[in-house]
């Protein structure tokens, strides 16, 4: 980031979400004051409210942009030149698609640099089940996706397999009314890591792939076997092919494809598309289509099979 950049902080999530309260706490924390000044852009207000006059003397400023309408390049062009400041924050409208944002021509030497999504935890699911195209649009590109009000009941570990398929670089955080949530992950995994080969069941899949991206360690030298289709983009080599599933980030229209990098001497023979059942060594290596370390399969056999009867992953 050169002197010339104004580093722009989004931070998204539906009304009472929390983004009111994160942003006070933060703006209050030694580590992220500047001795320039600061935009703050508010695009919805909800119940808890900003001491003004506190901001005031931190050297930041509040505008307001209820309307989407007034939402626009030309009005942030205004602030800009009305406030110069050094660093903006936009609390963001939940009802707003976020990509319309990062789409938009912004002031000059302004640059998004950091996304930040907030979830109330007790709402997650009526949001998830109601707007879960307006959620995934928030998370998609979002650096940090934060859940607050968490309980340890809750299903932490399904809530954060789902964002990890819309956005597997995010870091996602559970905070209870006290704190941070660190152990969310002691149940034991659905299969046996300790077996000679680890067999993953159709509707495990999704939660393999996200363990085994976020702990591809788990399975260095491991052996695991599963049902997955055939995918063999180009460029990987013609021993090379992908093995695995679809899963639904938003809506129909909106899939991902998730699947390891898979070695076999039998994949030039593999049609795309077909379903495979594959038995497989893991090994974890630095490779250009991961953009750094990941998990690389080795398969032992990989046998042509019949297809699953559901074909999409889900993560509960």
């Amino acid at each position: 980031m050169d002197d010339m950049t104004i580093p722009v902080y989004v931070i998204s999530g539906f009304l009472e979400s929390g983004k009111t309260t994160f942003l006070n706490f933060t703006l209050n924390q030694d580590y992220f004051r500047i001795d320039g000044k600061t935009l703050l852009i508010l695009c919805e207000e909800g119940e808890e409210e900003y001491n003004i006059r506190k901001l005031s003397r931190d050297n930041t400023v509040v505008e307001v942009i209820a309307d989407k309408e007034d939402f626009t390049p030309q009005k942030l062009a205004t602030l800009d030149m009305l406030h110069k400041p050094d660093r903006v924050l936009v609390e963001y409208n939940g009802m707003w698609l976020v990509s319309d944002f990062e789409k938009m021509e912004l002031p000059k030497g302004w640059s998004i640099e950091q996304e930040i999504t907030i979830a109330d935890a007790r709402t997650y699911q009526v949001y998830i089940n109601n707007m879960k195209s307006l959620f995934m649009d928030m998370v998609r590109n979002a650096d940090l996706v934060i859940f607050n009000r968490c309980l340890k009941s809750d299903p932490l570990p399904s809530y954060r397999r789902g964002i990890k398929v819309a956005n597997q670089r995010a870091e996602v955080v559970f905070e209870d009314e006290k704190g941070e949530i660190s152990d969310i992950f002691s149940d034991e995994m659905p299969f046996d890591m300790d077996a000679p080969v680890i067999d993953i069941l159709p509707e495990d899949y999704g939660i393999w792939f996200v363990d085994a991206m976020d702990n591809p360690d788990h399975y260095d030298g491991k052996t695991v076997r599963f049902t997955a289709r055939v995918m063999k983009p180009r460029g990987l080599g013609r021993k090379f092919f992908i093995p695995g599933r679809t899963a639904m980030t938003c809506c129909a229209d909106d899939t991902t494809f998730l699947g390891y990098l898979c070695k076999s001497d039998n994949a030039p023979s593999l049609k795309p598309g077909s379903w495979v059942s594959v038995t497989a060594r893991g090994q974890v290596e630095e490779r250009r289509e991961y953009k750094g370390k990941g998990l690389v399969l080795y398969a032992d056999e990989v046998n042509e099979c019949e297809p699953l009867r559901e074909e999409m992953v889900y993560f509960n």
